[in-house]
């Protein structure tokens, strides 16, 4: 198990280096999980200590939700105040989430069908 958590700090380490240096558009962690993504498919298979750490993580996502609701709660009145803008804000991501994923489908299902 120390195994599996060394290697995932090994690669986050590595992301928040990368991304304080070179690309401090995308946030540390996020590249670092790019690089352990690449690391594991060029690899082929997950070692037995980080399949276990990896499980014992996603048994416990919930409690990634607690700082968002404590934001939530911290801004309430914000919110309250500014809600309908929220409201609509919420509204447009997801349809323009929705749009962009059915465009994109259709552009790789037709890419697909005239490699056929």
């Amino acid at each position: 198990m120390i195994s599996g958590l060394v290697q995932i700090l090994l690669w986050q380490g590595l992301g928040e280096l990368i991304s304080y240096f070179l690309i401090p558009i995308l946030p540390g962690p996020v590249l670092g999980l790019i690089f352990l993504l690449m690391f594991l498919i060029i690899k082929g298979q997950v070692n037995p200590s980080l399949a276990t750490v990896s499980d014992a993580f996603s048994q416990h996502l919930g409690v990634l939700f607690i700082p968002a609701t404590v934001g939530v709660i911290l801004f309430l009145p914000q919110l309250k105040a500014h809600a309908f803008a929220v409201i609509i804000a919420l509204i447009m991501s997801v349809v323009l989430t929705i749009v962009t994923t059915a465009v994109i489908l259709r552009l790789l299902a037709r890419k697909n069908s005239n490699e056929s």
